[in-house]
């Protein structure tokens, strides 16, 4: 990874992406942003997209925590992106990080597990063994996903959330906060309570 990276998104997400980056001695060269609330932020200049041609050569990483909005700019521009471990976090060596994907603070990816592209596995959450994580995923603080789940594209698991072992959840599904996951979840469905019920 080079040590210089460029944030899509002046947000609250993309002040802790920012910290990530300079615990791991990366410099944050500069926050795109085309509604940002101040010039600057934290110190790191804030451009607007239609200024981004000096920063092409740089890598990216999205740091917009809405799934659809994250989708729709890692289609939108033509740029490398980089994946950002948290040092605290705990990966395993047989897992696998694509790109744009951020790991945060004490967050853990076991054994032959692969994230995709753009996901957040957010603070404190545990991904287990042999789970497929498609892109897009937003695994909030503390869930836990256990071993041999499998989630598409776009969904996002709530805060302190559970799976069980060996759930299958379809893409762009909202899992609410605090729910236990103990059956299989359709695309497209909202699914809060212990244990989970779809609402929507």
């Amino acid at each position: 990874m080079k040590n210089k990276v460029c944030l899509y998104g002046a947000s609250g997400h993309g002040k802790v992406i920012k910290d990530i980056a300079i615990n791991n001695s990366i410099e944050v060269i500069a926050f795109v942003d085309d509604t940002p609330k101040f010039e600057t932020l934290h110190g790191i200049q804030i451009i607007k997209s239609s200024k981004i041609e000096s920063l092409l050569k740089e890598n990216f990483i999205i740091s917009i925590g809405n799934n659809e909005v994250r989708k729709k700019i890692s289609e939108l521009i033509k740029v490398s992106f980089t994946s950002l471990v948290d040092k605290t976090a705990i990966i395993s060596k047989f897992s696998s990080i694509n790109e744009g994907t951020v790991v945060m603070p004490s967050a853990v990816v076991n054994s032959d597990t692969n994230i995709g592209k753009h996901c957040i596995i957010n603070t404190g959450a545990v991904v287990e063994h042999d789970c497929i994580i498609e892109d897009y995923v937003h695994i909030s603080p503390n869930a836990t996903i256990t071993g041999g789940v499998n989630i598409g594209e776009g969904t996002h698991i709530g805060a302190g959330a559970i799976v069980i072992p060996g759930i299958n959840i379809g893409k762009w599904v909202t899992v609410g906060a605090g729910s236990v996951i103990i059956k299989d979840i359709p695309d497209y469905a909202t699914v809060v309570g212990n244990p989970g019920r779809i609402i929507k």
